[in-house]
């Protein structure tokens, strides 16, 4: 039977701490004790080609679990006095090119994130299957921006999706809607770690078909591996392909830009990280540093606390990243090859239905820039970073504020110096369902600067809404907007009483 491998041991002795001693022989004790579960459940898998998969999962897990045992034996944290604002040959401005030839797209892939489930928003099954606009979901959305790159240009640009064990049936099943359009849809799993208990550091399943609860898909920064056990990573590299373009499933400002690529291929840069100026809304959002003079991801989580304030203004971290990447797809291969990759540990803590505290570790792509080289960071436009999280954002990519053409999203003339407005839905507009039966019909928001709902609100059809609005029903109170109204610098309270904002 094979046996998941222990990384080779440190002497910590030699630096004469018993605290230290103590933690490393904990740490030694819950390695071993979690290894021996793993390959239990690994030598119980009966399918040969089953096992196989899952062996490997159970490697690269171990592996994370090991290296997260270890950090926290050592206390080891970011130096912040190493952290400095990033040079500009590691962070360059967004460029229009002249004359770039639009072939370069036949060495392209396009790969959105789509593990997600739309349960935040009150759907059931993947999120990348709720309407959006016009009746079509995020999926249609990229269908068709890539279908009608491949026809406009005449190359063949395949379309990928990362999925995870929660929406993989779905996903499926709904894809092949689009069998007869001009696309290439290829589709793989992100690996499937185990939770671990809290206090025992034990896996929490018991066998490889146990109960979905018990395991978890281990963020984006997992796409490495999961390209690379898939078979994928290679296929593409024999397909001819170099570059894969990588973005959440959500974010409909994530289109194929051949600026972006010919700057990529000019600069011979092996990682691209699009990032955007941050604004109050951003404060927590991940940002480039320059770290030992190498361009390197900074998270909140990272962040000692007594630097906090300083991480989340914008006078030395001025920008964010929106997560869009790019990367040279034989790069990706030398650092899985060469078994280099060691991204940032996400120590995201739950607790299950049943009231069990566990602990799920996971990876963040963007971590990854440190591994490539001539990594950088491209400032793009904000139209770029449009992710859509809540119904509060949905209202904003529902509305006329935005023109549809082609799969792809822009910012109507008539606000494209205006910035997007802020828009605060209260919690019964959470779901989706909810948030379509109170609106009539999307209001017209072209004018709009602010809006704050809360409380049992509903609109009628064809409410503009311009400047402040702020619109308050208190508990017990319902505030039907008639339609037709004019709302411009308005405060509506419980009693249905409008004052001037």
């Amino acid at each position: 039977m094979a046996t998941l491998q222990e990384p080779g041991k440190k002497d910590v002795r030699q630096r004469g701490h018993s605290a230290i001693d103590f933690k490393s022989a904990t740490t030694g004790v819950a390695a071993k004790t979690m290894r021996n579960e793993l390959n239990r459940m690994v030598s119980n898998v009966e399918d040969a080609q089953k096992k196989k998969s899952f062996e490997a999962q159970m490697q690269s897990f171990f592996l994370l679990f090991n290296r997260f045992l270890t950090e926290r034996a050592k206390g080891e944290k970011i130096d912040w006095e190493k952290i400095n604002p990033p040079k500009p040959e590691q962070v360059r401005p967004y460029a229009v090119l002249d004359n770039v030839d639009p072939s370069i797209l036949n060495k392209l892939a396009v790969l959105k994130l789509n593990g997600g489930l739309g349960t935040t928003m009150g759907c059931v099954g993947p999120k990348s299957i709720i309407e959006v606009r016009e009746g079509m979901t995020f999926l249609d959305l990229s269908v068709r921006q890539i279908e009608h790159l491949n026809e406009k240009y005449n190359v063949n640009v395949p379309f990928i999706l990362m999925n995870s064990f929660n929406t993989d049936e779905d996903t499926a099943r709904i894809i092949q809607k689009y069998q007869n359009h001009n696309i290439n849809i290829l589709t793989f799993n992100q690996s499937r770690y185990p939770r671990v208990d809290k206090e025992s550091l034990l896996p929490c399943p018991d066998n490889v078909d146990s109960d979905k609860a018990n395991w978890y898909p281990p963020g984006h920064g997992d796409i490495f591996d999961a390209l690379t056990n898939s078979g994928l990573l290679d296929k593409l590299i024999a397909a001819g392909k170099e570059y894969i373009f990588i973005s959440n499933v959500d974010n409909l400002g994530a289109v194929v830009d051949l600026n972006i690529m010919q700057t990529m291929i000019d600069a011979q840069a092996e990682y691209v990280m699009e990032v955007t100026d941050k604004t109050k809304a951003d404060v927590k959002g991940g940002t480039i540093i320059d770290y030992d003079g190498k361009a390197r991801l900074l998270e909140v989580a990272q962040v000692p606390k007594d630097h906090l304030d300083e991480f989340c203004s914008t006078r030395k971290f001025k920008i964010f990243n929106t997560n869009n990447i790019w990367c040279n797809l034989k790069a990706i291969k030398r650092v899985m090859d060469e078994d280099a990759l060691s991204l940032e540990i996400i120590v995201n803590n739950k607790v299950t239905d049943k009231g069990q505290a566990v602990i799920q570790l996971e990876t963040a792509i963007g971590a990854a820039i440190k591994h490539f080289d001539s990594a950088i960071g491209i400032n793009v436009p904000r139209s770029r970073f449009l992710p859509v999280k809540s119904c509060s954002d949905l209202l904003l990519i529902k509305s006329k504020l935005y023109n549809l053409e082609h799969g792809v999203l822009t910012m109507d003339k008539s606000r494209e110096f205006g910035g997007t407005p802020v828009v605060k839905l209260g919690d019964q507009f959470k779901k989706v369902a909810n948030f379509e039966k109170r609106f009539k019909s999307i209001p017209n928001i072209t004018e709009l600067d602010h809006l704050t709902v809360a409380g049992d609100v509903s609109f009628g059809k064809g409410v503009r809404l311009a400047g402040t609005c702020i619109i308050v029903a208190n508990e017990g109170n319902k505030i039907m907007i008639p339609d037709g109204t004019n709302l411009e610098n308005k405060l509506i309270t419980g009693n249905l009483s409008i004052i001037d904002h």
